[in-house]
């Protein structure tokens, strides 16, 4: 009887094992990421790495891919020129569209970019390439989207949700302070031509409009909420000016407006409420930029750091 039970015996046992070796490969299944996502682009489905590990970014979206912790091999020319980024970049290449020969060497796994970027289609063949328009979600959105390109779509939406909640609530306490119908304008000097934005065009402008309600000057909404930015004279810029004035400014750029009479008799400039930035360091919006202005205009408008 003894000699009967000992095989049937084994044969549960081999069963049992089994049945847990099973269980240990479907665990280990599950926990094994798969290589490649596909992104939703604008443009349709586009497979793309699930960890990506080697990013090329032509415009405007290092800050986002960079906070969100994936490694860069090349950014554009004007986030190389962002003092505030010279450390976190200094290994990586600058690139542009028509480099393609300098894009192939750093063997990209994934390249980002805006929809007006040239050679798509060579980019396309180097590695996965996805393209934004810009302004067709808005700033808070777009960085969601990369979020979701980049397999890292929680941390983007956390972020979103506190940020938004951070900069209302800076917003409510400026308003407080300097008067709910109190006007801002922001002012730039580029290429020879003085220029006042709307409520979407970096510079802070998503921060001040949109997150934070401070109000835009009527002429400045008139003119540039559409478009995002107007070209002006210095003749007109008191029409442009709110009571507060942020001033974007490059160190090589033309910025003899402000040694005329007509700059200086602005109220802002005579009541001292003018704040000048580092146009490098406050052009874009990603999260990187977003951040660093919400604690310039703390800090400016009242008096607090982070």
């Amino acid at each position: 009887m003894k000699k009967r039970l000992i095989p049937i015996l084994f044969l549960l046992v081999l069963i049992v094992s089994a049945c847990g070796n099973k269980k240990e490969d479907s665990a280990e299944k599950k926990e094994e990421k798969p290589e490649t996502i596909t992104y939703q682009s604008e443009n349709g489905p586009v497979e793309v790495p699930a960890n990506p590990k080697r990013v090329v970014v032509l415009s405007s979206f290092a800050g986002d891919v960079m906070s969100l912790g994936v490694n860069l091999v090349g950014v554009d020319s004007w986030s190389k020129m962002n003092p505030r980024w010279k450390d976190k970049l200094k290994d990586v290449a600058e690139v542009s569209d028509e480099d393609l020969e300098k894009i192939i060497e750093l063997n990209p796994d994934l390249i980002i970019g805006l929809s007006t970027i040239k050679n798509v289609d060579k980019l396309k063949k180097i590695a996965p390439t996805v393209t934004f328009t810009y302004g067709k979600v808005d700033y808070l959105t777009q960085h969601i989207e990369i979020g979701k390109l980049l397999n890292k779509e929680k941390e983007a939406r956390e972020w979103v949700e506190d940020f938004k909640k951070r900069a209302e609530e800076t917003g409510e306490e400026i308003r407080a302070k300097i008067g709910e119908d109190a006007t801002v304008s922001v002012i730039e000097s580029f290429d020879k031509q003085l220029y006042v934005f709307g409520n979407n065009w970096g510079r802070g402008t998503e921060i001040l409009y949109q997150a934070m309600k401070l109000k835009m000057p009527k002429k400045v909404e008139e003119k540039a909420l559409k478009q995002g930015y107007y070209a002006l004279s210095t003749e007109v810029l008191p029409d442009f000016a709110g009571d507060y004035l942020i001033v974007s400014k490059y160190s090589d750029a033309d910025n003899s407006f402000q040694e005329t009479d007509t700059y200086k008799n602005i109220p802002a400039v005579k009541n001292n409420r003018v704040f000048e930035v580092n146009a490098n360091e406050f052009y874009f919006n990603d999260r990187l930029t977003l951040e660093y202005q919400l604690e310039f205009f703390r800090e400016k408008f009242l008096g607090k750091n982070k």
